[in-house]
């Protein structure tokens, strides 16, 4: 199945349902789970230490350190399980990627705020693919100028891209949905560019 292109102004997104089938997805997710090295983070807000509603883990080739919410990451080293999503992404979608920001929302009470992946180490125009797993969670994206919105539903196994200028005019999140009692994983895989 082919991704579909979401007609947006300014910047590309795609989305491709059932990138991974269910039973190569379900393996991958629970492989995921049990063998990322996951925490929690915190971050500085309003004076006070916020503990991130999610798990997080940081993983790359060695140096590609990233910085985001006022914290600075050192990738962790590849695992075979990264190693092998990350080939198939780059042959589907032809863009090399030298790391991968992973998320873990336990249920629907985990979330991620409003943002851009704009930070300077993915340079001007930044390519994302982002690979879901797990429960399905929606994906809102709202443009900074004309305030339109939209709601994309990231389904067990698949595969969104965002790429082009759309850092730049657009920010997302993932909401609290309270109803949701499974859990998902969310790889967001980048490229980091050194000076």
């Amino acid at each position: 199945m082919h991704p579909t292109e979401l007609k947006v102004l300014d910047g590309q997104i795609t989305y491709q349902p059932k990138y991974f089938e269910s039973s190569k997805a379900d393996i991958l997710f629970q492989l995921l789970i049990h063998s990322i090295k996951w925490s929690q983070e915190e971050m500085k807000m309003y004076g006070k230490l916020v503990k991130f509603p999610r798990l997080t883990a940081w993983y790359g080739d060695a140096g590609m350190t990233y910085r985001y919410s006022g914290k600075t990451y050192n990738p962790l080293a590849w695992t075979d399980d990264l190693l092998e999503i990350k080939k198939s992404i780059e042959t589907s979608t032809q863009q090399e990627f030298n790391s991968v920001l992973l998320n873990y929302y336990r249920n629907g009470q985990d979330s991620m705020g409003w943002h851009a992946d704009d930070e300077k180490e993915l340079g001007p125009n930044p390519f994302i693919a982002s690979i879901n797993f797990g429960a399905t969670r929606p994906f809102q994206i709202r443009h900074n100028h004309t305030k339109e919105k939209y709601e994309i539903l990231l389904e067990h196994g698949s595969l969104l891209t965002m790429g082009g200028t759309f850092q730049h005019h657009w920010k997302h999140q993932i909401p609290k949905r309270l109803g949701i009692q499974d859990p998902r994983i969310n790889l967001t895989f980048r490229k980091i560019i050194k000076d």
